[in-house]
């Protein structure tokens, strides 16, 4: 293709891409914060007090709604389960061994989504708590409130040890918050995704958030095991 063609051809695509921004924002902000998996979200969320807009920003974060994502720690599946700790959620669940697939995204977010409300009563309604233990261990959050490192509020959240999961829980609130503006906080949410535009919205908040830890000046701690 000739070079003045591919120029035209930009700028055609260009100016489209901005026509249809400042036709629907909100339209556009969908497509790059898509949620998938609403019909799970919806089944695991209903007899639970947690919000299903928080399931699937967690999901985002942890996976950006790829089922087959394993970490190099062995986090397997949408929200990112230790297998042991799946084990013992499904072991309060009296599900079989062979009920825990991780892979399978019913039985992640199943899991995923008893494990966060166990966590959450187990410190005392306390849901940026249970998001920090969510990332940081049980074990670790607990002797960090003990010791006073931290006293589990979100305007204390600086205060949190690892960097890692300090940033974890910023992150999951925020991206919270945003999928409630942009649907409105109605769920079902309506479904809006284009092709590509999910996987580079994601990249820059991924950019972001690690630009956040170098503006912090410290490196990431590697994440402990659950």
């Amino acid at each position: 293709m000739p070079l003045r063609r591919r120029r035209n051809l930009f700028s055609l695509i260009i100016i489209t891409t901005l026509g249809l921004i400042l036709l629907n924002w909100t339209a556009v902000l969908r497509w790059f914060y898509p949620i998938r998996y609403i019909d799970e979200i919806s089944a695991h969320t209903e007899a639970t007090s947690l919000d299903p807009y928080l399931i699937a920003a967690l999901i985002r974060v942890e996976s950006n709604f790829r089922p087959d994502v394993r970490s190099p720690k062995g986090a397997t599946g949408l929200m990112q389960l230790m297998p042991e700790t799946a084990r013992w959620v499904a072991g309060q669940l009296r599900l079989g061994p062979d009920e825990v697939d991780l892979l399978d995204p019913d039985v992640n977010i199943r899991l995923g989504t008893c494990y966060l409300t166990m966590l959450q009563k187990d410190f005392d309604d306390n849901l940026v708590v249970a998001l920090a233990a969510y990332n940081g261990g049980r074990g670790n959050v607990s002797r960090w409130l003990a010791e006073g490192r931290w006293n589990g509020q979100l305007d204390d959240v600086r205060n949190i040890p690892f960097l890692e999961t300090r940033l974890y829980v910023q992150r999951v609130l925020a991206v919270h918050a945003w999928y409630i503006r942009i649907y409105r906080g109605m769920w079902p949410p309506p479904s809006t995704e284009l092709p590509v535009l999910p996987d580079i919205g994601h990249q820059v908040e991924s950019w972001w958030h690690r630009t956040r830890q170098l503006l912090d000046g410290r490196l990431p701690l590697p994440r402990p095991d659950i």
